[in-house]
C-alpha cells in the first residue's frame, strides 16, 4: 500500500493528527489469490465484497469533508483485482461525480497476476494511479507465492506486460527482505528493465500476522541505501521513491522552503463492510487485549468526518499523538521523518506511545545516514 506523508509541526501546534484526510484506503474485497510469506492480512482467504451502500457512504464522506484538494482513494485489499470486474465498476460508479469534478483520484495496489485487457481498459477509463507489488527478479520473489506454494513471478510479469501493451504507466512497490537486502544492484537493473515510472523499496516490517520472519538490521539497511545512492551517482536513471523524497526535502530546506506544517494524515481505512480504522491500514482486522479491535466506528452508521472527530478520545489515538510530540521534541531525524507510523509502533512494541522503531532505523535513519556518507565520499549533493 502507498506511504503517508507526514509534515513537521512546531511545539505550538495544537494537534499532531489532522481532522481531514488526503488518503482514503478502501477494501473492495478481503480475498487475495496469493499467500506471500510476509503478508500481514488476517482474512485474505475469504471473498467478502464491499457493497454499493458502503461505496456510496464513502463517496458521501468525501463530499462532506469538502476538502480543497483531491482525495486519493486507494483500492487495497486483499487483492483488489480479485473483485469481479463488474462489481468493482458498480463501486466506482458511486465516486464518478467526485472524480469528474476533480475531487478524488483513484489508486490501486495490485499483484498484477489477475490483470486482463478488460481490467487495463477499466483502469485507464477511471484514471487509476497503479502500483504493482513485485520484489525484483525471480530469485528475489521467493516470498511471493500462491496458496499451493507456486511462485507468482511469471504471472506478475505477464500482468506487467499487459500494462505495457496497453500503455498504462505504473509504479512498483518492492518489499526488501533479509534475503534480498544485499542485492541492490540486481534490483536496480531489474526495475530499470521493467520500465516502471518509479520504485519504492519497503524494507520488510513486523506487522499483523508477519511477526516471525528474520528482520533486516539497520547496518544492512544503511548499506543498501548507500549502494542505491552510488548507483544513481554512476548514472542509473531509475526513479527511487525514498531517494527522491530525501533529495526533495534537502532541496526545499536549502531553498529556504520550510517543511509542510500539516499534521499527520489520519488515513481512514474502510473494510468491505464499513468497519473503519485510522492511523494505519495494517490495524484493520487486528485485535488486541489492550486496545480491542481498533475500530473507530462503521461507515454505514456514521460518516468519516464524524468518526474521525470523535476518535481523538480513543486510547490508541491519544497515545500516538503523544508519541508524535515526543518524536518532535527529541529526535534529530524528525524534520525528515515526521514520526514512525502508528502500525509499526504497535506491532513492534505493543504500544502507540513508543518512539523509535525498526521502521525508523531502517527506512528513515539509515536512509539519511547513507546520504551523509555518500556526500562525504563524493563531496556532492544528493542526486
Amino acid at each position: 500500500m502507498p506511504d503517508p506523508e507526514v509534515g513537521v509541526s512546531t511545539a505550538a501546534a495544537p494537534r499532531m493528527i489532522a481532522d481531514v484526510f488526503h488518503t482514503l484506503v478502501v477494501q473492495p474485497t478481503t480475498l487475495c489469490n496469493l499467500d506471500c510469506g510476509y503478508c500481514y492480512l488476517p482474512d485474505r482467504r475469504r471473498q467478502r465484497l464491499m457493497s454499493a451502500d458502503v461505496a456510496a457512504a464513502l463517496a458521501a464522506s468525501v463530499a462532506e469533508q469538502d476538502s480543497t484538494y483531491p482525495v486519493e482513494v486507494v483500492w487495497h485489499g486483499g487483492e483488489p483485482i480479485a473483485t469481479p470486474i463488474g462489481h468493482l465498476r458498480s463501486l466506482l460508479a458511486e465516486f464518478e461525480p467526485l472524480r469528474r469534478s476533480g475531487r478524488i483520484r483513484h489508486g490501486v495496489q495490485t499483484n498484477a497476476t489477475l490483470l486482463s485487457s478488460a481490467w487495463c481498459d477499466l483502469l485507464v477509463e477511471y484514471g487509476f494511479h497503479i502500483g504493482v507489488s513485485v520484489d525484483g527478479p525471480a530469485a528475489c520473489n521467493a516470498a511471493r507465492v500462491d496458496r499451493a506454494g507456486r511462485p507468482a513471478f511469471d504471472r506478475i510479469m505477464r500482468g506487467i506486460r499487459l500494462l505495457q501493451e496497453h500503455s498504462v504507466p505504473f509504479e512498483v512497490i518492492c518489499v526488501v527482505t533479509a534475503d534480498t537486502i544485499d542485492r541492490a544492484d540486481e534490483l536496480v537493473e531489474f526495475f530499470t528493465e521493467v520500465g516502471c515510472a518509479s520504485v519504492g523499496f519497503n524494507i520488510e516490517e513486523q506487522e499483523g500476522l508477519n511477526a516471525h520472519r528474520p528482520q533486516v538490521t539497520a547496518a544492512r539497511a544503511e548499506a543498501f541505501w548507500l549502494r542505491l545512492w552510488q548507483l544513481r551517482e554512476a548514472g542509473h536513471a531509475l526513479r527511487i521513491r525514498e531517494l527522491d523524497r530525501l533529495r526533495d526535502h534537502v532541496s526545499a530546506m536549502r531553498g529556504g522552503v520550510a517543511p509542510t506544517s500539516l499534521p499527520y494524515d489520519p488515513i481512514p481505512t474502510v473494510a468491505h463492510d464499513g468497519d473503519t480504522v485510522i492511523l494505519s491500514p495494517e490495524l484493520l482486522g487486528i485485535r488486541s487485549a489492550a486496545y480491542g479491535d481498533f475500530l473507530i466506528g462503521n461507515l454505514l452508521r456514521e460518516s468519516l468526518p464524524t468518526m474521525i472527530g470523535k476518535a481523538r478520545t480513543l486510547r490508541q489515538v491519544a497515545e500516538f499523538e503523544s508519541a508524535l510530540r515526543s518524536c518532535a521534541a527529541t529526535c534529530e531525524f524528525w524534520q525528515f521523518c515526521g514520526g514512525a507510523q502508528a502500525g509499526n509502533r504497535f506491532f513492534e512494541l505493543g504500544t502507540f506511545d513508543a518512539t523509535e522503531t525498526a521502521y525508523c532505523r531502517n527506512s528513515k535513519q539509515a536512509l539519511v545516514r547513507s546520504a551523509l556518507t555518500h556526500l562525504t565520499t563524493t563531496k556532492g549533493t544528493p542526486a
